[in-house]
Protein backbone atom coordinates (compact mmCIF):
# COMPACT_ATOMS: atom_id res chain seq x y z
CA UNK A 1 0.00 0.00 0.00
CA UNK A 2 1.56 3.36 -0.82
CA UNK A 3 1.74 6.59 1.15
CA UNK A 4 -1.45 8.55 -0.45
CA UNK A 5 -3.51 5.23 0.14
CA UNK A 6 -2.55 5.13 3.18
CA UNK A 7 -3.54 8.55 4.29
CA UNK A 8 -6.75 8.26 2.54
CA UNK A 9 -7.66 5.00 4.41
CA UNK A 10 -6.53 6.61 7.78
CA UNK A 11 -8.63 9.76 6.76
CA UNK A 12 -11.76 7.71 6.33
CA UNK A 13 -11.16 5.67 9.80
CA UNK A 14 -10.92 9.05 11.78
CA UNK A 15 -13.93 10.18 9.96
CA UNK A 16 -15.64 7.01 10.68
CA UNK A 17 -14.32 7.16 14.13
CA UNK A 18 -15.67 11.04 14.74
CA UNK A 19 -19.04 9.83 13.44
CA UNK A 20 -19.24 6.64 16.02
CA UNK A 21 -18.19 9.16 18.79
CA UNK A 22 -21.08 11.66 17.25
CA UNK A 23 -23.80 9.42 17.55
CA UNK A 24 -23.24 8.01 21.21
CA UNK A 25 -23.11 12.04 22.17
CA UNK A 26 -26.69 12.67 19.94
CA UNK A 27 -28.01 9.31 21.77
CA UNK A 28 -26.99 10.75 25.34
CA UNK A 29 -28.12 14.70 25.07
CA UNK A 30 -29.98 14.86 21.86
CA UNK A 31 -28.74 17.00 18.99
CA UNK A 32 -29.78 20.16 20.59
CA UNK A 33 -28.01 20.05 23.50
CA UNK A 34 -24.93 18.15 22.20
CA UNK A 35 -21.61 20.30 21.24
CA UNK A 36 -19.09 19.88 18.76
CA UNK A 37 -16.44 20.09 22.01
CA UNK A 38 -18.19 17.50 23.54
CA UNK A 39 -18.30 15.02 20.05
CA UNK A 40 -14.28 15.75 19.97
CA UNK A 41 -13.91 14.76 23.39
CA UNK A 42 -15.33 11.69 22.97
CA UNK A 43 -14.13 11.07 19.40
CA UNK A 44 -9.91 12.03 21.30
CA UNK A 45 -9.37 14.66 19.09
CA UNK A 46 -9.75 18.66 19.22
CA UNK A 47 -12.42 20.69 18.31
CA UNK A 48 -10.24 22.39 15.39
CA UNK A 49 -9.57 18.47 13.61
CA UNK A 50 -13.68 18.01 13.89
CA UNK A 51 -14.02 20.88 11.73
CA UNK A 52 -11.81 19.70 8.99
CA UNK A 53 -14.07 17.07 8.15
CA UNK A 54 -17.49 18.25 8.65
CA UNK A 55 -18.72 21.92 8.39
CA UNK A 56 -20.73 22.08 11.65
CA UNK A 57 -23.03 20.02 14.06
CA UNK A 58 -25.99 19.58 11.41
CA UNK A 59 -23.34 17.96 8.62
CA UNK A 60 -22.17 15.44 11.42
CA UNK A 61 -25.65 14.75 12.15
CA UNK A 62 -26.49 14.35 8.98
CA UNK A 63 -24.25 11.99 8.09
CA UNK A 64 -25.66 9.47 10.91
CA UNK A 65 -28.82 9.99 8.49
CA UNK A 66 -27.09 9.37 5.44
CA UNK A 67 -25.29 5.40 6.95
CA UNK A 68 -28.95 4.88 8.36
CA UNK A 69 -30.40 5.53 4.06
CA UNK A 70 -27.44 4.18 2.73
CA UNK A 71 -28.27 0.62 5.02
CA UNK A 72 -31.68 1.13 4.32
CA UNK A 73 -31.16 1.65 0.16
CA UNK A 74 -28.70 -1.56 0.55
CA UNK A 75 -31.32 -3.97 2.10
CA UNK A 76 -34.60 -2.85 -0.07
CA UNK A 77 -32.49 -3.02 -3.10
CA UNK A 78 -31.91 -6.53 -2.67
CA UNK A 79 -35.96 -7.20 -2.04
CA UNK A 80 -35.94 -6.12 -6.28
CA UNK A 81 -35.28 -9.28 -8.08
CA UNK A 82 -36.86 -11.82 -5.49
CA UNK A 83 -39.17 -14.42 -6.98
CA UNK A 84 -41.45 -13.56 -4.97
CA UNK A 85 -45.21 -11.80 -5.37
CA UNK A 86 -45.48 -8.20 -5.57
CA UNK A 87 -47.39 -7.64 -2.61
CA UNK A 88 -44.55 -10.17 -0.87
CA UNK A 89 -41.84 -7.30 -1.60
CA UNK A 90 -43.81 -4.50 -0.59
CA UNK A 91 -44.60 -6.57 2.76
CA UNK A 92 -40.74 -7.07 3.08
CA UNK A 93 -40.13 -3.19 2.36
CA UNK A 94 -42.16 -2.62 5.61
CA UNK A 95 -40.17 -5.39 7.47
CA UNK A 96 -37.38 -3.73 6.66
CA UNK A 97 -39.05 -0.07 7.63
CA UNK A 98 -39.42 -1.73 10.69
CA UNK A 99 -36.07 -2.70 11.24
CA UNK A 100 -34.81 0.52 10.44
CA UNK A 101 -36.87 2.37 12.78
CA UNK A 102 -35.68 -0.27 15.97
CA UNK A 103 -32.15 -0.21 15.02
CA UNK A 104 -31.88 3.71 15.29
CA UNK A 105 -35.53 5.66 16.03
CA UNK A 106 -34.15 8.85 16.51
CA UNK A 107 -31.57 9.02 13.44
CA UNK A 108 -34.48 7.56 10.98
CA UNK A 109 -36.75 10.71 12.76
CA UNK A 110 -33.92 12.63 11.50
CA UNK A 111 -33.18 11.84 8.04
CA UNK A 112 -37.03 12.43 7.63
CA UNK A 113 -36.89 15.90 9.20
CA UNK A 114 -34.25 16.15 7.20
CA UNK A 115 -35.59 15.64 3.76
CA UNK A 116 -38.14 18.29 4.66
CA UNK A 117 -36.09 21.24 6.40
CA UNK A 118 -33.85 23.85 6.63
CA UNK A 119 -30.61 21.56 7.62
CA UNK A 120 -30.33 20.90 3.67
CA UNK A 121 -29.17 24.45 3.33
CA UNK A 122 -26.45 24.13 5.92
CA UNK A 123 -24.89 20.99 4.04
CA UNK A 124 -21.49 20.84 1.87
CA UNK A 125 -21.56 20.02 -1.61
CA UNK A 126 -19.78 16.39 -0.47
CA UNK A 127 -23.12 15.62 1.98
CA UNK A 128 -25.67 16.73 -0.28
CA UNK A 129 -24.21 14.79 -3.23
CA UNK A 130 -24.44 11.52 -1.02
CA UNK A 131 -27.82 11.75 0.51
CA UNK A 132 -29.28 12.39 -2.97
CA UNK A 133 -27.11 9.10 -3.98
CA UNK A 134 -28.66 7.05 -1.28
CA UNK A 135 -32.41 8.40 -1.57
CA UNK A 136 -32.23 7.63 -5.23
CA UNK A 137 -31.32 4.43 -4.28
CA UNK A 138 -33.83 3.77 -1.73
CA UNK A 139 -36.32 5.77 -3.50
CA UNK A 140 -35.70 3.47 -6.84
CA UNK A 141 -35.83 0.21 -5.34
CA UNK A 142 -39.37 0.98 -4.47
CA UNK A 143 -40.43 2.75 -7.56
CA UNK A 144 -39.31 -0.70 -9.48
CA UNK A 145 -41.64 -3.08 -7.59
CA UNK A 146 -44.49 -0.53 -7.83
CA UNK A 147 -44.12 -0.30 -11.85
CA UNK A 148 -43.60 -4.16 -11.23
CA UNK A 149 -47.01 -4.36 -9.93
CA UNK A 150 -48.57 -2.11 -12.53
CA UNK A 151 -46.79 -3.46 -15.40
CA UNK A 152 -48.37 -7.01 -14.45
CA UNK A 153 -52.00 -5.64 -13.54
CA UNK A 154 -51.40 -6.18 -9.57
CA UNK A 155 -51.26 -2.27 -8.76
CA UNK A 156 -53.43 0.15 -10.30
CA UNK A 157 -52.36 1.78 -13.37
CA UNK A 158 -51.03 5.29 -11.92
CA UNK A 159 -47.71 7.12 -12.37
CA UNK A 160 -45.37 4.33 -10.08
CA UNK A 161 -43.18 7.35 -8.51
CA UNK A 162 -46.13 8.75 -7.05
CA UNK A 163 -46.98 5.95 -5.64
CA UNK A 164 -43.46 5.03 -4.08
CA UNK A 165 -43.85 8.46 -2.93
CA UNK A 166 -47.08 7.47 -1.16
CA UNK A 167 -45.61 4.26 0.01
CA UNK A 168 -42.35 6.28 1.37
CA UNK A 169 -44.81 9.21 2.30
CA UNK A 170 -46.85 6.65 4.79
CA UNK A 171 -43.70 5.16 6.62
CA UNK A 172 -41.97 9.00 6.91
CA UNK A 173 -45.52 10.18 8.31
CA UNK A 174 -46.15 7.42 10.49
CA UNK A 175 -42.95 7.52 12.28
CA UNK A 176 -42.82 11.17 12.94
CA UNK A 177 -46.62 11.28 14.09
CA UNK A 178 -47.12 8.25 16.44
CA UNK A 179 -43.65 9.00 17.73
CA UNK A 180 -44.62 12.64 17.87
CA UNK A 181 -47.59 11.82 20.19
CA UNK A 182 -45.68 8.92 22.47
CA UNK A 183 -43.65 11.85 23.53
CA UNK A 184 -45.83 14.14 23.85
CA UNK A 185 -48.23 11.87 26.33
CA UNK A 186 -45.60 8.94 27.62
CA UNK A 187 -47.54 6.37 26.10
CA UNK A 188 -46.39 2.99 25.02
CA UNK A 189 -44.68 2.70 21.15
CA UNK A 190 -46.93 2.02 18.60
CA UNK A 191 -45.11 2.99 15.62
CA UNK A 192 -44.38 -0.41 14.58
CA UNK A 193 -48.39 -2.06 14.82
CA UNK A 194 -49.29 1.49 13.21
CA UNK A 195 -46.70 0.95 10.35
CA UNK A 196 -48.13 -2.47 9.84
CA UNK A 197 -51.72 -1.35 9.42
CA UNK A 198 -50.88 1.38 7.51
CA UNK A 199 -49.02 -0.47 4.69
CA UNK A 200 -51.98 -3.23 5.19
CA UNK A 201 -54.18 -0.31 4.13
CA UNK A 202 -52.37 1.24 1.49
CA UNK A 203 -51.66 -1.75 -0.62
CA UNK A 204 -55.42 -2.62 -0.53
CA UNK A 205 -55.74 0.79 -1.54
CA UNK A 206 -52.86 0.11 -4.68
CA UNK A 207 -54.71 -3.02 -6.03
CA UNK A 208 -56.86 -3.51 -9.13
CA UNK A 209 -60.01 -4.03 -9.09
Amino acid sequence: MGIYERKLREKEKRKDDIIAAAGKVFSAKGFNSATMEEIASAAELSPGTLYLYFKNKEELHTSLSINILKHLGSEITQVVDKDISVEQKIARFRDIFIDVYDYDSNILINLFHLQSGETLHNLSDEVMEQLKKYSSQAHGAIIAVVKEGIDTGVFIDENPVALADVLWGTYAGVVLWVDSKRLLNNQKDFVKPTLRTAFQIVIQGMKAK
